[in-house]
């Protein structure tokens, strides 16, 4: 293993989203780039490519990063302003619902025709309102350094029954094996969350459209959220510290315990690589599907994308003009496809893409291939963030021991109608 290295991002972050800079005061006629950057764990990442940018074309390029799971707010308070971002993201179909007044219309763009497939672009009517710019996938990762020192190998866990027995071992035997627990803290501050009210419950609405045979929903039946509950409790169980300690806990928190070596498993995405990478070989580390006990033998990685560009149609021309530039030089240029593949570790949906060196990506492409069904992200099809939200206080209360399964259920399915109806 290299040398452990703990990230200061979350100090950062809170820095992005509490000292939203101004944006730089340029001639009239001079176009420039206002980026409010969704993914903070991609912060210097993107500062860095628009710093090289800049010291090539001459455009000035601001890039805010939002805090984690603060983007929608940030976006509302910076569109109020003057200087609004000309380049933001939405999170798919509802997310869009909230900004497409905003949009500026791509389909005539370079950027457009650079896309793989028209299905990684976002459209309302003919108008092409966003466009994905990175398919990601997220699951179980794995430290196989710890693993194998508790006695087990990847071949080993090939179900949820499989993951439940390997993880309930390890955790009666942690103080033996030098660690916290199997699972690191499933945190249900605003910085984590997402990935237990979202990410996680992103797979009972899968199965559920899945066996249904729907894309979406005006009332979700919660057919598998004994399926949920099962995986949640294994996640607060078999964890680094006690349920009623979560609500506290941030990404940070768990993103460390992980690096330190405090814990085997990691319930998060590609995205993670870069940071993890600092601290492990590539031999180190593994993704294994989040096994959920319906269809485990043919089940994948969650793999997707909620992170579509859209360029502010109310900025002026010569800054929508710099905006479709830079957006088309990061997926075009060898300076730009190289630091998203590389720095990033981004698999773009783009023509002139490189091949990223993410293992965590390429361990999805052998899932694939290997004949195995990626679990799509439906997640993009749910009702609201105040759905998300009442969903993400349920499940603290019932880790806490203060809330029952049924509150959860009720803010899953009754909950889902209700903020679907004020939807439309």
């Amino acid at each position: 293993m290299k040398m452990k290295k703990v990230t200061a991002m979350g100090m950062a972050v809170l820095m992005a989203a509490t000292m939203i800079p101004a944006v730089p005061a340029m001639a009239d006629d001079a176009g420039k780039v206002y980026y409010l950057n969704f993914k903070p764990e991609q912060d210097e990442d993107w500062q860095n490519l628009a710093k090289e940018y800049t010291e090539e074309t001459g455009t000035e390029v601001t890039v805010v990063t939002a805090a984690s799971g603060q983007y929608e707010t940030t976006l509302q308070s910076e569109m109020a302003k003057s200087d609004a971002p000309t380049l933001f993201q939405v999170n798919g179909p509802v997310g869009l619902k909230n900004w497409k007044d905003y949009c500026y219309d791509l389909k005539d763009s370079d950027i457009y025709s650079q896309l793989t497939s028209d299905s990684y672009s976002l459209k309302d009517g003919d108008a092409v309102d966003g466009i994905a710019y990175v398919i990601e996938s997220y699951g179980l990762i794995v430290n196989k350094t710890l693993l194998e020192k508790a006695g087990y190998t990847l071949d080993d866990i090939k179900s949820f029954d499989d993951l439940k027995k390997v993880a309930d071992d390890i955790q009666s035997k942690k103080d033996d094996l030098g660690i916290k627990g199997a699972f690191t803290s499933a945190g249900m501050d605003g910085s984590s969350d997402w990935r237990f009210k979202t990410h996680l419950a992103n797979l009972p609405i899968y199965y559920e459209y899945k066996e249904d045979g729907i894309d979406d929903t005006d009332a979700i039946k919660g057919t598998y959220l004994d399926n949920y509950k099962n995986v949640f409790d294994l996640y607060i169980t078999d964890s680094t510290c006690d349920g009623s300690e979560l609500s506290a806990k941030t990404a940070d928190d768990s993103r460390n315990e992980f690096v330190n070596g405090e814990a085997v498993f990691y319930q998060n995405g590609s995205w993670e690589y870069g940071e993890l990478s600092k601290t492990f070989k590539d031999d180190e580390l593994a993704m294994i599907p989040i096994y959920f006990g319906v269809d485990d033998a043919n089940e994948g990685l969650a793999t997707g994308t909620e992170n579509y560009w859209c360029v502010n149609k109310n900025a002026s021309e010569a800054d929508v003009k710099a905006t479709l530039d830079f957006m088309n030089w990061c997926v075009t240029s060898e300076a730009g496809t190289k630091s998203m593949a590389e720095d990033m570790g981004f698999t773009i949906p783009f023509k002139t893409a490189e091949a990223p060196s993410n293992v965590f990506v390429k361990q999805d492409a052998e899932y694939t291939e290997a004949g195995l069904t990626p679990v799509s992200w439906n997640f993009t099809t749910m009702p609201s963030e105040e759905w998300k939200n009442t969903l993400g206080s349920a499940l603290t209360a019932y880790a806490a021991g203060s809330g029952s399964w049924d509150d959860v259920k009720s803010a899953f399915v009754d909950n889902w109608a209700t903020e679907k109806a004020l939807s439309e």
